[in-house]
């Protein structure tokens, strides 16, 4: 078993005149917990999308866990990019159980378990359409965890929660880490890779490079 959840080797993404990536090579460790950060535009989307399989690279090659990614693999990722597609007529409980009937591996207790984790009552007849920002972004986390995967990977997880909201996040983000869980995130507040973050790296016009 390789030391490294992710391997990207000159990876290179292009939009007709656009370069979102510009021979990008780096190795985040697994059982770490690694800070992505930039500025809109400035290519942390793409590299996401490219490490998890939902977008090819133009050239260069990306491995998750020693195998090269492919999108069939990408539900042993646990992933937030963008905002997640629930149904707005299903309430939080139904919504990830529908998800979770496609592959059949988890029980309806491990989906409560799991709703209970980020702060959200797993009785609620609730619909998605009548969620606040943060309780949307509360079950996309729910949705990227309750599978138990290697790898989470999240797009500014902490977008559209209060004070207390970003607290308990982080506490279950550093709770996952210590389960064995490696973690790459972007964030646009300071004070969230500070706090989580082992190793931070920025993202400027495509191209990456190591802060810490």
């Amino acid at each position: 078993m390789t030391s490294y959840m992710i391997e990207i080797t000159d990876v290179s993404k292009r939009f007709k005149e656009a370069t979102a990536l510009n021979k990008v090579s780096i190795k985040f460790e697994r059982g770490r917990i690694h800070g992505v950060i930039g500025r809109n535009g400035s290519g942390k989307t793409v590299l996401f999308k490219c490490i998890c399989g939902f977008m090819q690279p133009s050239s260069g090659h990306v491995l998750v866990d020693g195998q090269p990614v492919q999108p069939t693999k990408a539900q042993e990722i646990g992933i937030i990019i963008e905002d997640p597609g629930f149904i707005g007529s299903f309430s939080g409980f139904k919504n990830l159980k529908l998800l979770a009937s496609i592959r059949r591996q988890i029980s309806d207790e491990t989906i409560r378990e799991t709703l209970v984790r980020v702060g959200l009552d797993p009785h609620s007849k609730k619909h998605v359409r009548k969620y606040s920002l943060g309780m949307r972004h509360r079950l996309g986390i729910a949705q990227a965890i309750m599978e138990k995967p290697k790898l989470l990977i999240l797009d500014e997880p902490m977008n559209g929660l209060d004070k207390q909201g970003v607290l308990e996040i982080r506490e279950l983000l550093k709770e996952l880490n210590r389960e064995g869980i490696t973690i790459l995130l972007s964030s646009h507040y300071a004070e969230d890779i500070e706090v989580l973050c082992d190793t931070v790296c920025e993202m400027d016009g495509g191209v990456l490079s190591v802060i810490r």
